[in-house]
Formats: C-alpha cells, sequence, structure tokens
C-alpha cells in the first residue's frame, strides 16, 4: 500500500484524476451490475420455488383423486405437462415420516425434524448444489396431514443467469475502457487553464512583473485563482518598488554625511591649523555621525516593527497619560516647543482613554508626530485634542506650519520621501514612515490633511481593548 501511495503521489494531476475518476465510475457499475446480477438470482430462484410448490401441490391432488399414481400413468402425465423440470422428483410423506408416493427413484432424504417443521404449517426451500427443494404441507380429504416434497434443476434459469453474467462483465469491461478514454479527455480539458496558468507563471520574472495573468473563465475557481495571484503580483512590485526606492534612498542618505565628513576631515589634513580649527571641523563630523546615528536607529526600528510583529508588548494604558508623557519628554530636549494637549468640549470629565498596546512603540508615533509640528511651525507650537467615540479614540495634532503641498501628501507615508517644503529643515523622511507602521500595527488608521502656508492636521484612529 505504501508503495502504491508513492508511485501515485509521483503521477500528474491529469493521470491522477482520470485514475480516480475510472476507479470511482467502475466501482459504481460495479456495484450496479452486481446488484442486477443478484436480484434477478433472487427473482429466479424465487419463480423456481413457486414452480416447485406448485408442482407438489398438483402431483398430491391427483394422487388423491386417483388413490394412487402408477408408473404408465406418470409416463403419461410427464409426456402431456409442459411445465415438467430438469431432474424434477416428488415424495409425499405421510404423518409417520413413511414415503406413501415417489415419482423418481431418488427422494431426497429429509430430516425428521424439517418434516416435522413442515407439519407444523411452516413450508420450507433449501439449495444442495443445483438442486432446489421445497417442502408443503398438505391436508387430504382424510384430514391426515401430509408432507409433500419436491426437487428439480432450473437448467434453463441457470443458463438465463449465466448468459447475464457474461453480458454484465463484458459491458462493465468495455464501459471501463471509454470512462477511463472519457476521464482523460475530459481532465485534460479541464487542466488546459491551469497548464496555461503555469506557462505565464513561468514567463514572469522579477524584470517583467508588471505582466499579469490571463484567465479564459473570469468567475470559476481558476480565474479567481488567477486574480488572488495577479493580487499577489501587484503586492510584490510595490514592494520591489518600495525596496528599491528605499535602498537608493538609504544609500544616498548615508553617501552624504560620509561624504561631508571625509571632506571636512581631507582639508583639515591639508595644512596645519589651530586648535581651534580642529575642535571645529571634530565638532562638524560629530554632527554628522549624529545624523548618520539616527537614521540608522530608524531603520533599525523600520525593520524590528516590520519584522518582529510577534515580539510586541501590548497591554492596558490609558492615550492621555501617554500623551503627557511624550509631551514632557519633547519638552526635555526642546524647552521652546509649544505642545497643548486638550479635551473634546463634549467629553465627560470621567471619560477614560484607554487601550491595548505597545507603549515604546506608541511613544515613538506621537513624539514624531509631535516635533514634527513644532520643526515645521514658526511658532514651534502642536495643538493635540482627544475624541472618545462609539468604537474608537480619535486623536488629532494640529499645527500653523508651512503645510504640505498636495501632490506630496499622497507619499509622506512613503519612506526616505521628502517634500519639496520639508527640504529647508533637518530630517530623513522615516519618522512618518514609521509612525503609520506603528498605527497600523496597533489596528488603527491615520490620516493626513494639510494646505501650503496654513498648516497640517494628523488624525489617529486607535480601536477599543475589545477590538485590538
Amino acid at each position: 500500500m505504501v508503495r502504491i501511495s508513492r508511485w501515485i503521489d509521483k503521477i500528474n494531476i491529469r493521470l491522477r484524476l482520470t485514475l480516480l475518476f475510472a476507479v470511482l465510475v467502475a466501482s459504481i457499475m460495479l456495484a450496479f451490475s452486481l446488484s442486477v446480477y443478484y436480484l434477478y438470482n433472487q427473482f429466479r430462484e424465487k419463480e423456481f420455488n413457486e414452480r416447485l410448490h406448485n408442482k407438489a401441490i398438483t402431483t398430491v391432488r391427483l394422487f388423491e383423486d386417483v388413490g394412487g399414481i402408477t408408473e404408465e400413468l406418470l409416463h403419461a402425465i410427464e409426456r402431456n405437462d409442459l411445465t415438467t423440470m430438469y431432474q424434477e422428483e416428488v415424495t409425499v410423506y405421510d404423518s409417520q415420516n413413511r414415503i406413501v408416493y415417489d415419482s423418481g427413484k431418488n427422494p431426497y432424504k429429509i430430516t425428521p425434524k424439517l418434516l416435522a417443521h413442515a407439519r407444523a404449517g411452516h413450508d420450507f426451500s433449501l439449495r444442495d448444489g443445483e438442486k432446489e427443494i421445497v417442502g408443503v404441507r398438505y391436508v387430504d380429504k382424510r384430514k391426515n396431514v401430509l408432507v409433500v416434497v419436491a426437487y428439480a434443476i432450473d437448467l434453463y434459469g441457470f443458463s438465463k443467469l449465466e448468459r447475464l453474467r457474461t453480458i454484465l462483465f463484458t459491458g462493465w469491461a468495455g464501459s471501463l475502457l471509454l470512462v477511463v478514454l472519457a476521464g482523460w479527455f475530459f481532465s485534460g480539458d479541464a487542466l488546459r487553464p491551469v497548464s496555461d496558468i503555469i506557462e505565464q507563471v513561468k514567463n514572469i520574472s522579477a524584470r517583467n512583473i508588471h505582466e499579469r495573468l490571463k484567465a479564459r473563465r473570469q468567475k470559476d475557481e481558476l480565474g479567481q485563482l488567477a486574480a488572488t495571484f495577479n493580487d499577489l503580483l501587484s503586492r510584490l512590485e510595490e514592494a520591489f518598488s518600495s525596496q528599491r526606492s528605499f535602498v537608493s534612498h538609504a544609500s544616498h542618505e548615508l553617501r552624504t554625511p560620509l561624504t561631508i565628513m571625509m571632506g571636512q576631515l581631507e582639508v583639515a589634513l591639508l595644512q596645519k591649523r589651530t586648535v581651534e580649527d580642529y575642535q571645529q571641523t571634530i565638532k562638524d563630523a560629530i554632527d554628522e555621525v549624529k545624523k548618520m546615528r539616527d537614521l540608522i536607529n530608524g531603520l533599525l526600528e523600520l525593520a524590528r516593527i516590520n519584522n518582529d510583529i510577534f515580539q510586541l508588548h501590548f497591554r492596558p494604558l490609558n492615550i492621555d497619560d501617554l500623551l503627557w508623557q511624550v509631551r514632557e519628554l519633547l519638552l526635555t530636549q526642546f524647552p521652546l516647543y509649544n505642545i497643548q494637549i486638550e479635551f473634546d468640549e463634549s467629553q465627560q470629565e470621567e471619560t477614560e482613554f484607554k487601550i491595548k498596546g505597545d507603549v515604546a512603540l506608541l511613544q515613538m508615533a506621537f513624539l514624531n508626530i509631535m516635533e514634527n509640528g513644532c520643526k515645521y511651525s514658526e511658532e514651534q507650537r502642536v495643538n493635540v485634542s482627544l475624541l472618545a467615540q462609539s468604537d474608537n479614540i480619535r486623536i488629532s495634532f494640529t499645527d500653523r506650519g508651512i503645510g504640505i503641498a498636495e501632490e506630496d501628501l499622497p507619499h509622506i507615508f512613503e519612506p526616505f520621501y521628502r517634500g519639496e517644503t520639508s527640504k529647508s529643515r533637518k530630517g530623513h523622511g522615516i519618522g512618518l514612515a514609521l509612525t503609520q507602521r506603528i498605527i497600523q500595527l496597533h489596528n488603527g488608521k491615520i490620516w493626513a490633511f494639510s494646505q501650503l502656508g496654513k498648516g497640517t492636521q494628523f488624525v489617529i484612529s486607535l480601536p477599543y481593548p475589545d477590538e485590538v
């Protein structure tokens, strides 16, 4: 069985479907043929037993009417009786189990127990090889209880049964051959779309990942499979494009401070300089190193939250307390920043802003938005408002800064993307991409609304603990 299973696993789907289809149909046809054969045999046996029963009754009545049957009379009856069966013989037993009449020379031996059973009114039927025997209870005019036993061989019935067996087997074998051919044809037709998809997939690589699969029938399962695979290709194409852009921007961002530091150090080595000049060169190099450190830290955080999703620590927390903590942390680094946290006037005082999340990641997300709002605003001010809704908590960060151009707005969450208005400020374009990913990990959403010269508003929606 193990070898057969391994062999089946190695064959292709078309042959496997053909074999399974053939086995299934062959089994059904075999069961049908056996049922027909069995039911016909039961019908033949029942019909022949009725004929034996009638023969027994007819014989015993004739025996009773004429007071005995002579051999000459018996031969005359057999010559004129069209119902005579092959090797038939009728035997009549009296109440003492003695044979009072036998139409042949070899009466079938019946046990006294079976004769008593028949005498009690329970007719019986037996089969011994080709012989079929029936026993019948009969009460004559003198009220004597007789048992009539008749047997014969259904030569005609068996010949028809054998003919039926030959027809059924031949028909089953011929039909099986047709089933195999039909199964091979239809499985090939059913799998042709799969073959087409396979050939199309073979021709898709990283160079032409924009290609898409074309299915003959869009609404069946294979059409849905092709559509799903096309969606996967679209996501992969987007991921490859983002990866290429990410690598390109990361290389540029890392190369710039390295180039600056190398230039400053090489210039410093061209001739002797004062201690103050060397100190200034070192300070400039340290500033560039800090920029690289911040960039590398951002890249590491972005990689961590993308790869270590299952290592995040979610626990119940209060959003309002977390915002106050972030505010204090930011003001410690930048005392001139002005961050106002407000609650919607419709909120009740006892309202709790509880969610389930990772404290460190949410701190990082809020810190990025608050810092950007202050950094890109001449007033260095950000207004933060909280609103508890029926199914989520909404947090708004509003500033009156330089704003974001309309054409840049759809791209601000892409890594390393910086609009024209933001290039005048220090940064690498990682913060918002990191923030969006953090909010997504908390099953939340983030939107950005902005107008040039009027400011920007970021809105974050986070679900309650039961929905996280």
